[in-house]
């Protein structure tokens, strides 16, 4: 039964250029909040062949933000690297605050941290690291040029994982190295470049802009392209394998409550992600199986279906086909990120909705 419950010296640098911690918020964790997902005993790994073998994998997101969570950063990767139960970990954007600047030896120092993981780590750039570095204490850079640098820095093999490696199949042809794919016992895993901000197309102010430029845009349209077309693809493949699910991960919350009441005043605030909720939409309901979409962003744990009947967001994004087959997944991120969600997959023979479960694990400092 699976239970889904609720360096020193680089620290002083960082306290001396700014990045404090972010302001304490209620954790979503110290709210005890316990339900029995399956009482389906889950076969043992010792009467299936190994690869029809369940697993699980770890999902962190928006961590570390500011001095204090910089400094236990290690300790958390320590806590993941003892769990030897994950067959891989995903962090789902956002390697800092928003508030605290963008550079080169901050990037480097988070990419050292990143090489001391056990597991293969995927990790999708977050908005903060790259997309809002135009704001002034972010230093002014231009967005574009960091995304490049995050690229260089993070995305050198393509086709590899960080720490230990694990081969992915990704989009370095079209100049999208972050987005990857792969596939484990017949569950089919997408990490797509999809950014907060409205996918990054708010304007540039801290470099004085008022509206999107036409650099912005072209990369938008083109990222967003390529995000759309590995969507389906994992679609097309995962049906063609026969696979039991598919799991998208993204660092926008394209369905963060604190932007809905704005969402439908105005659906223009959320108007970067439209065609990829089409697209998911579209792919779920023709696909025989679950689907689940992992993100960061919101920084508040959340489990829900956006996308089903009746939901608000259906109306925001322009859609008359709910998507009943979607389940979300939001990870705590910021002063919430005291923990990573553990996703357990059911053994190969399993069909259904209880191929993924999974639960929040704290970490012990």
């Amino acid at each position: 039964m699976f239970v889904r419950s609720a360096v020193t010296a680089f620290v002083a640098l960082m306290s001396a250029t700014g990045l404090a911690a972010a302001p304490a918020v209620p954790s979503a964790a110290s709210v005890p909040a316990v339900s029995v997902v399956s009482d389906k005993q889950a076969p043992s790994n010792d009467q299936v062949p190994a690869a029809d073998q369940a697993f699980s994998f770890g999902v962190i997101g928006d961590i570390p933000y500011g001095a204090a969570e910089i400094a236990k950063f290690p300790a958390h990767i320590k806590d993941i690297n003892a769990d030897a139960d994950l067959k891989f970990v995903t962090h789902v954007g956002d390697i800092k605050n928003g508030s605290s600047v963008c550079s080169d030896e901050y990037f480097q120092h988070i990419r050292t941290e990143f090489d001391t993981f056990e597991h293969p780590l995927v990790y999708t750039p977050g908005d903060n690291e790259w997309v809002d570095c135009h704001r002034t204490n972010n230093g002014a850079y231009n967005p574009l040029e960091r995304l490049d640098k995050l690229r260089e820095i993070f995305f050198n093999e393509p086709g590899k994982t960080l720490g230990e490696t694990m081969p992915v199949k990704s989009q370095a042809g079209l100049g999208l190295p972050e987005n990857v794919r792969f596939t484990q016992n017949r569950v089919a895993f997408s990490v797509v470049d999809v950014e907060g901000s409205n996918n990054s197309l708010q304007p540039w102010t801290g470099l004085g802009e008022t509206a999107a430029t036409p650099e912005q845009l072209a990369e938008v349209e083109h990222r967003t392209a390529a995000d759309l077309e590995q969507i389906r693809a994992t679609f097309s493949d995962a049906t063609r394998r026969n696979d039991r699910a598919v799991v998208l991960m993204t660092q926008a919350d394209m369905f963060d409550p604190a932007l809905l009441d704005a969402a439908r005043a105005n659906p223009e605030t959320v108007s970067g992600f439209r065609g990829i909720v089409q697209t998911i939409i579209d792919e779920t309901n023709r696909f025989d199986g679950p689907v689940y979409l992992i993100n960061g962003d919101s920084h508040v744990y959340a489990d829900n279906q956006p996308l089903a009947a009746g939901s608000p967001w259906l109306a925001v994004y322009g859609q008359d086909a709910a998507a009943d087959q979607l389940q979300r997944i939001t990870v705590d991120g910021s002063a919430n990120a005291t923990n990573y969600v553990k996703f357990h997959v059911a053994a190969n023979s399993s069909k259904g909705g209880d191929i993924l479960t999974w639960e929040k694990v704290p970490f012990s400092s």
